[in-house]
């Protein structure tokens, strides 16, 4: 048996047999979801029931058990297990996180990482862990999208929306794992209602490094309710608000978090970020249960919250086709799901889906029951995607930087990943 899905909290882990496997392979030991017509039905749990507490193996993706694995076959949690008789036997794989490279001086490296509902009051290790695959693995980025930032209080309904501790000491781990000193920015949001854990007001935040020249653009914050504008200065668009939400009253938003838009400078280059953190896939149809096809339901609300987003970036590049703009986030949808479609939108106009310019058994961010799947993403304007005149580099160099989601040992259960925009020419 391979592992394909790493062991989890209560003692099951996801195999796929030792030969005959129908799937795509990823480079590092899993299966890739490749397709809602190709759900790797070869998958299976292992799981405990059988075994003293505690005994099941701490296994991570790409390791194996020798010989047959032997149990009797269970059904729960809509998921076919083995309820293996004897303690199974790893052979380790020897995974490792992966470290992405830094970015050159005249490099922009932009983020997106969720943090996994991260609150003052969790453990210490857990944001010196954050802070390390910042500072090591990411190598310290530019911008930083945060997705699942809570609130002061945490997962309390004591009426708090406030983050500024949550950040505060995120950013003094990474500083005292040797990183930069991060200015954050974000918006609060009304109490309990953007989705997640009750009491919690997960939102997305921007971390950005002023020693690297990167600028936050002077104008009024937004607020929770303000939709977003654009104005218009010697014929380019800025955001009137910085940062601020992108349509917040909108129905599509419902029980579910806003994105938020901000503008940057670097080396004189605007740049404009849009956060996102849609709709989770909570109530579709499960790939093993009883209902098939599966029906995606929740696909509907991201729909609604794709469109919003699309429209949005088409008032950017109506005002300026070659504005830079980068769209990032946990977007809760694979990359080849109507979802993303209609975000990347067609023509002039369209955004370049990162994921899909990646081979296709490297496209993951995300291992859920053995499925290696993408639902976090960066898409960049078609002006991010030409290398300024002199540039040494590419235009971009993307990277999903497999950290947690392959893990027994997670810090997070999404992995991490940066774009590195050659925003302007030289040798640096």
């Amino acid at each position: 048996a391979k592992v394909v899905g790493a062991t989890k909290s209560f003692g099951e882990m996801t195999v796929v047999p030792g030969q005959n496997v129908d799937a795509i392979r990823t480079p590092r030991g899993g299966v890739l979801y490749s397709g809602y017509d190709h759900p790797n039905a070869m998958r299976v749990q292992l799981d405990d029931a059988l075994l003293p507490l505690g005994a099941m193996p701490k296994a991570n993706v790409g390791d194996s058990i020798a010989g047959e694995t032997v149990g009797v076959m269970d059904y729960s949690y809509n998921n076919p297990k083995l309820e293996v008789s004897a303690i199974p036997a790893l052979t380790l794989g020897g995974l490792h996180r992966e470290i992405t490279k830094p970015q050159s001086n005249n490099q922009l490296a932009v983020s997106t990482f969720n943090v996994e509902n991260l609150a003052p009051g969790d453990p210490q290790i857990k944001f010196d862990r954050l802070a390390g695959q910042v500072v090591n693995n990411l190598k310290s980025p530019d911008i930083l999208a945060l997705e699942e930032i809570q609130d002061n209080s945490g997962a309390v309904q004591d009426g708090t929306v406030d983050s500024t501790q949550t950040t505060d000491k995120l950013i003094a781990a990474i500083t005292a794992a040797g990183g930069p000193v991060y200015t954050a920015r974000w918006v609060n949001p009304q109490d309990l209602t953007d989705g997640g854990a009750p009491g919690g007001n997960i939102r997305q935040v921007f971390f950005y490094r002023s020693d690297r020249e990167v600028g936050f653009v002077a104008a009024p914050a937004g607020d929770a309710t303000t939709a977003e504008t654009l104005t218009i200065i010697d014929g380019k668009p800025h955001l009137a608000l910085n940062p601020g939400r992108i349509t917040p009253t909108n129905v599509a938003w419902n029980s579910s978090r806003k994105p938020l838009a901000a503008e940057f400078t670097f080396r004189g280059k605007t740049v404009f970020v849009i956060a996102n953190h849609f709709a989770s896939k909570g109530g579709d149809n499960p790939l093993f249960g009883q209902w098939q096809q599966p029906v995606r339901s929740s696909e509907v609300q991201r729909n609604l919250q794709a469109k919003e987003v699309r429209t949005f970036l088409d008032q950017i590049l109506a005002a300026d086709v070659r504005a830079n703009v980068v769209v990032l986030g946990d977007i809760n949808d694979f990359e080849f799901s109507p979802t993303i479609d209609l975000v990347v939108g067609s023509g002039l106009k369209a955004m370049v889906d990162l994921p899909r310019t990646l081979p296709v058994n490297e496209r993951y961010s995300y291992v859920f029951e053995g499925n290696s799947q993408v639902l976090d993403q960066i898409l960049v304007s078609q002006a991010l995607t030409v290398a300024p005149p002199g540039s040494k580099y590419p235009a971009f160099d993307y990277d999903i930087v497999h950290t947690n989601s392959e893990f027994w040992d997670q810090d997070s259960d999404h992995d991490p990943q940066v774009v590195r925009l050659a925003i302007r020419g030289g040798i640096g």
